[in-house]
């Protein structure tokens, strides 16, 4: 298969996701671009990446020093590693002119993206996501990040990079488990905005890294991505908007955040936070108990949990909800089903109902 093309639309600052095998070697090219231009290069990856993907690493090194995190997994996001990787972009000598490359999942893309943003009051940066989950979702847009002990992604900035490079024969490399964290977002997508998809997870059963349709899948996820980051780049939208990206993410970040980051990988706490969305969405008459079925259904198809492992506070958990980026005039705001393949923002929903959902998903 050869690459293929979708474009962000936002005028000056538009950029295109190159999705494909191979594209990685378009990351060295540009690195090399930088440093005949006199520019300083950085690249920021994981102990894990710079392990399973160590001739990606060496491409990269070839042009300029190599950062690696101290840590994988939410962990790494952490106000500490920002600071290692602004020491890390001194001490190459970045200027404006400069270039960070971000090879990593979606903890190294919002560290790298936030450093990039904040450097220099904002340096050029491609990203190369190395898993799934980074690749349908964190590595487009530009929201970049770190977690506060009251929340995920509580300190961040919306910054676009100059280009995603999506090489989808990188995905051999990654864990069944990693694996299936990215196809909750997959879901996700299918659940908020394409129902013709929905149908097709459910005939493909569970995807892996080589299943012929995975190319499709991804281009699909991006392309709505894309369209709705184009009509709503910073989530300020009053109703709808990027907002329904977060589908599902209300509780996830919660369990995230109450379980401790890492207990739960991020798609895996998404998952769980797309059972309590369906199911809280039929409580409130939104959808049919069927509906809520199949969405379930299509989430556990891919291997993903569908209730807490352990019981998680439901009064923890409806306090961290409560500092979520979406929320407004001090009220949670969900997003949740109108159909499958529909949603929807909602202001106003009663957290009896949200505690109800929680406490049948395993809180106590």
């Amino acid at each position: 298969m050869s690459a293929v093309t979708e474009t962000v639309s936002l005028g000056e600052r538009a950029y295109p996701v190159r999705i494909g095998p191979g594209v990685v070697a378009e990351a060295a090219a540009a690195a090399a671009a930088a440093r005949a231009a006199g520019a300083k290069v950085l690249t920021v990856t994981s102990p894990g990446v710079r392990a399973a993907l160590p001739q990606a690493c060496a491409s990269l090194a070839a042009h300029g020093p190599v950062h690696v995190t101290a840590t994988d997994g939410e962990t790494a996001k952490s106000a500490a590693e920002l600071a290692r990787a602004w020491d890390a972009l001194a001490e190459a000598g970045l200027g404006r002119d400069g270039l960070v490359v971000a090879l990593g999942g979606g903890v190294v893309g919002d560290l790298a993206g936030f450093a990039a943003a904040s450097y220099l009051r904002g340096i050029r940066l491609i990203q190369v996501p190395t898993t799934l989950l980074a690749m349908v979702d964190s590595s487009v847009g530009g929201k970049t990040g770190i977690n506060l002990a009251r929340g995920k992604n509580l300190a961040g900035a919306f910054a676009q990079p100059a280009a995603v490079l999506a090489d989808t024969a990188l995905l051999r490399t990654l864990p069944e488990r990693e694996f299936a964290a990215g196809m909750a977002e997959v879901v996700k997508y299918a659940l908020l905005g394409d129902a013709d998809l929905l149908a097709e997870l459910e005939a493909a059963g569970r995807l892996r890294w080589d299943h012929p349709s995975l190319p499709g899948v991804i281009r699909r996820c991006v392309r709505m991505k894309a369209r709705i980051v184009s009509g709503d780049e910073h989530e300020t939208a009053r109703e709808g908007g990027r907002a329904l990206l977060n589908l599902g993410h209300t509780f996830g970040h919660a369990i995230e955040a109450v379980a401790g980051y890492g207990a739960y990988l991020h798609g895996e706490a998404v998952a769980v936070g797309l059972r309590l969305a369906a199911d809280l969405s039929r409580d409130l008459g939104r959808i049919s108990e069927g509906d809520a079925r199949r969405a379930t259904a299509a989430v556990a198809a891919q291997g993903l949990p569908t209730g807490l492992r352990e019981p998680l506070a439901a009064d923890a958990l409806l306090a961290a909800m409560r500092h979520d980026k979406k929320n407004r005039a001090g009220r949670i705001r969900f997003v949740l089903l109108d159909r499958l393949g529909a949603a929807a923002t909602a202001d106003g929903v009663d957290e009896s109902a949200a505690r109800a959902a929680l406490l049948a998903a395993g809180a106590r």
